[in-house]
């Protein structure tokens, strides 16, 4: 009988690994603790990111584990808090070119819809 090993992120492509990790930012509770943690000078306990996001305490738990599973963030315990950090400053960086390449299709979209407004009106069927 062949024996049964649960695939390790190190057995896959690499296109896969990065399709994962993009997985994971794929949501936008994730993302919103992310900008809470790029924009900290320090670790950020739980109750923190919780009094920010407003999430309840088991949904933001699952969120961090996501993001804590695909290295992402990290996680420290201190006595009874949890502190939680990006784990690379590259993640950071990353969030800020997304949000230039948004801000850059919003600005495109923006200025199609003000093109879209200066047409003449349509008269409708009679």
């Amino acid at each position: 009988m062949k024996e049964s090993r649960m695939p390790f992120e190190s057995d896959k492509p690499l296109y896969e690994i990065k399709a994962n990790l993009f997985k994971a930012l794929a949501h936008p509770a994730r993302i919103r603790v992310l900008e809470i943690l790029s924009a900290a000078a320090e670790p950020t306990p739980v109750s923190e990111i919780l009094a920010e996001t407003g999430m309840e305490a088991t949904l933001l738990s699952q969120h961090l584990a996501v993001l804590k599973r695909h290295q992402v963030v990290t996680a420290e315990r201190v006595g009874n808090a949890v502190f939680y950090r990006l784990a690379h400053p590259k993640v950071a960086a990353l969030l800020s070119i997304s949000r230039t390449f948004l801000a850059d299709s919003l600005s495109t979209a923006g200025k199609h819809l003000e093109a879209l407004r200066a047409l003449p009106p349509i008269k409708g069927p009679r």
